[in-house]
């Protein structure tokens, strides 16, 4: 199923800017944070606690949160998360002033960003299709639009940013992101108001997320669309694990050379997202999906056997754009599909998955380095990657997406727009099969 492409509402330019001016303070702490803690121990562990603390809430928290945001205001999750996160970040800002940082405190506040950040994404994640009408072409185009300004913020402005203000003082970088917290709130805050999915809930917290997360394993292709990134991680992170060994013993890359590698990726992500919208028309979502996976595995599998830094970086960037089409094109088909009471608990269901993985992924890098070879890390992430194409190609089929797309479309409103939990969730064991689940498997 296909729809006219429209002119996407004057709202989503203000949240469009205010996750461009977020993801700017990210990239600029994301940089200065491991900074500033390097300035205060030698620790490699105490670094990393540092570190893990960001991803944690992901772990603990991620489907109770998306529980949560779907009982609660989107829009207003979003703005009242972002003022929490610029007053939380005065904290370390003026501890910086007065010379009393410490690892702890900067623990602490990665932990609570991090649970900032849980809440805001999944919140934005379920904000946007109500916003854009649920248009699956819209949504393309959205996420094209928001994926690609993340990536230039966090991937190429924010990290120099952050390095360069920390330049100046401990305080500044810190003073900075918080400064785009509020501003991001000030713009989230005039976005218009959308009907609450569920006015009145009665169902206990934790039986709604177990809800919410049944739903994902139960339905084929959002659990074909979960995986893709759960298993991505898993084989990026043993990658990333290894790369920076890979690139100095491998191909005699420097600390500098290292960074342009980097970029390269980034650059490929940047064209991946951008195009991502006509992938998707030309060859369907589905196929494109396909497409994208497979394309991510070649490009790794080029990476292991990449005989200097040219073919490496060619590689990367390859990969980047596989990457950053499928970024768009799942989330994208996952809003598009998703009734609207439990786009929350979806959306961190699978964001937790994936968060989960990328241990996994560290730890199977550097026992295959460690255990065989420094290219092995990279040819089994080729072979996992591969394989998961396989895998979940009959899963995100053309035909299953476009039989989803008909069910969503069909839908009555009070599917979408239900005031109470539905009986077939209130036991995820009694839940029935979503209307598209029935499609057969064919590319």
């Amino acid at each position: 199923m296909t729809s006219d492409v429209g002119k996407l509402p004057a709202g989503f330019g203000r949240l469009w800017t205010a996750q461009t001016v977020s993801s700017l303070g990210d990239g600029v702490s994301h940089a200065a944070l491991p900074l500033i803690a390097l300035t205060l121990t030698r620790d490699p562990m105490a670094l990393a606690v540092v570190t893990a603390a960001g991803t944690l809430p992901w772990l603990l928290f991620g489907v109770l949160g998306g529980a949560l945001v779907d009982r609660w205001d989107r829009r207003r999750t979003m703005w009242v998360v972002d003022a929490a996160r610029a007053v939380l970040l005065a904290i370390p800002a003026a501890a910086a002033a007065l010379d009393a940082l410490s690892i702890p405190l900067l623990t602490a506040v990665a932990f609570l960003l991090g649970l900032g950040g849980l809440f805001f994404d999944t919140a934005a994640t379920a904000y946007l299709p109500d916003l854009l009408g649920r248009d699956p072409a819209l949504l393309e185009r959205a996420n094209s639009r928001l994926r690609g300004a993340q990536t230039a913020m966090s991937g190429f402005a924010g990290p120099p940013a952050g390095s360069a203000l920390l330049g100046l003082g401990r305080a500044v970088p810190l003073v900075a992101d918080a400064v785009s917290f509020l501003l991001s709130a000030l713009l989230v805050r005039s976005l218009p108001a959308m009907p609450r999915p569920v006015p009145e809930v009665r169902e206990p917290l934790l039986r709604q997320a177990r809800a919410g997360a049944s739903y994902v394993f139960r339905d084929r292709l959002l659990l074909g669309l979960a995986l893709r990134p759960a298993v991505g991680n898993v084989a990026f992170l043993a990658v990333e694990t290894v790369l920076a060994l890979f690139a100095h013993d491998r191909l005699g890359i420097d600390t500098y050379g290292f960074g342009l590698l980097l970029t390269a990726e980034a650059t490929g992500g940047l064209l991946g997202a951008g195009i991502a919208s006509r992938l998707g028309r030309r060859l369907g979502t589905g196929t494109a999906l396909t497409c994208t996976a497979a394309v991510e595995g070649l490009a790794i599998l080029g990476l292991a056997a990449a005989p200097n830094p040219y073919v490496a970086g060619l590689a990367l960037a390859v990969c980047g754009a596989g990457m950053g089409a499928t970024m768009v094109l799942g989330p994208s088909l996952r809003q598009a599909i998703v009734p609207a009471h439990l786009m929350g608990r979806v959306a961190s269901t699978s964001r937790m998955l994936a968060m989960c993985a990328a241990p996994i992924g560290a730890f199977l890098g550097g026992w295959l380095a460690t255990t065989y070879d420094i290219r092995t890390p990279l040819y089994a992430a080729a072979v996992l990657l591969l394989a998961m194409t396989a895998v979940t190609a009959s899963m995100t089929s053309n035909r299953r997406v476009e039989a989803a797309l008909r069910a969503a479309a069909q839908a009555d409103g009070p599917e979408h727009r239900a005031c109470e939990e539905p009986k077939d969730f209130k036991e995820p064991k009694e839940a029935k099969e979503p209307a598209h689940e029935s499609a057969p498997d064919v590319l």
